[in-house]
C-alpha cells in the first residue's frame, strides 16, 4: 500500500475518533482498546518487516513508543468521565487538546532528533506512534473506569456482525462468546 494512502486512512480514522470523543461517547471495551491494539500491532509489524534497521533504530523506536505511551496516558487522565444512562461516558476536554498539542510537538521534536542522528524512516511508522498514544490513553481511561465503578457500555453491533451471525445484543450466540464471557468477568 502506498505510504500516503496509509497515512491518509490513519489520519481520517484518528480524526473520527477525536470528533466522537469531543462530542462524548459511551465507553465500551472493544471501541476503547480495539483500534489502539490494531494500530500498534500494524506498526510493530511494519518495523519488523523493514530490512535496513539496526539496533540503534530499535532503541529510538522503543524510546518513541515510551514517549507516546506516556503522553497518551497523560491525555487519558484529562478525559472527562461521567455516568449517562447507567454506563460510562467519555468526552475530550480543553486540557485534552492541550496535551494533544504537547504530544504532537514532543513527537515531532523526537522524530527530528532521531532522523538527524541516523534513525531510518522505516523505524518510525505513523500507525505505531498513533497506536501507542491511543493505547496509553485507553489504559488510563480503562483503569479510571474500573476504579470508578460505573459499568462500561455494552458492545454495539458492528457493521459486519450480521454476516458473522452476531446480533450485538446480550445473550447472542457467535464465534466470540468465549471472549465476551472473559471480558464480562
Amino acid at each position: 500500500m502506498q505510504t500516503w494512502l496509509l497515512v491518509t486512512i490513519i489520519a481520517v480514522a484518528a480524526a473520527a475518533v477525536v470528533v466522537k470523543r469531543l462530542i462524548g461517547e459511551p465507553v465500551n471495551l472493544r471501541d476503547l482498546f480495539g483500534p489502539p491494539v490494531v494500530l500498534t500491532a500494524l506498526g510493530v509489524w511494519s518495523v519488523l518487516e523493514a530490512e535496513e534497521l539496526n539496533g540503534a533504530d530499535a532503541g529510538w523506536a522503543v524510546g518513541g513508543c515510551l514517549i507516546g505511551l506516556g503522553l497518551g496516558a497523560l491525555r487519558g487522565a484529562t478525559v472527562a468521565l461521567s455516568r449517562r444512562n447507567g454506563v460510562l461516558y467519555q468526552r475530550y476536554t480543553g486540557r485534552t487538546f492541550l496535551v494533544v498539542v504537547l504530544a504532537l510537538l514532543a513527537s515531532a521534536l523526537y522524530g527530528l532528533l532521531a532522523g538527524k542522528l541516523g534513525m531510518h524512516e522505516a523505524a518510525r511508522p505513523v500507525n505505531l506512534s498513533i497506536g501507542v498514544g491511543f493505547l496509553g490513553e485507553a489504559l488510563v481511561i480503562g483503569y479510571r473506569g474500573l476504579r470508578g465503578g460505573t459499568p462500561f457500555a455494552p458492545e454495539r453491533p458492528g457493521p459486519l456482525d450480521r454476516y458473522a451471525g452476531r446480533s450485538g445484543r446480550s445473550g447472542r450466540s457467535g464465534r466470540f462468546d468465549w471472549f465476551d464471557r472473559f471480558i464480562r468477568r
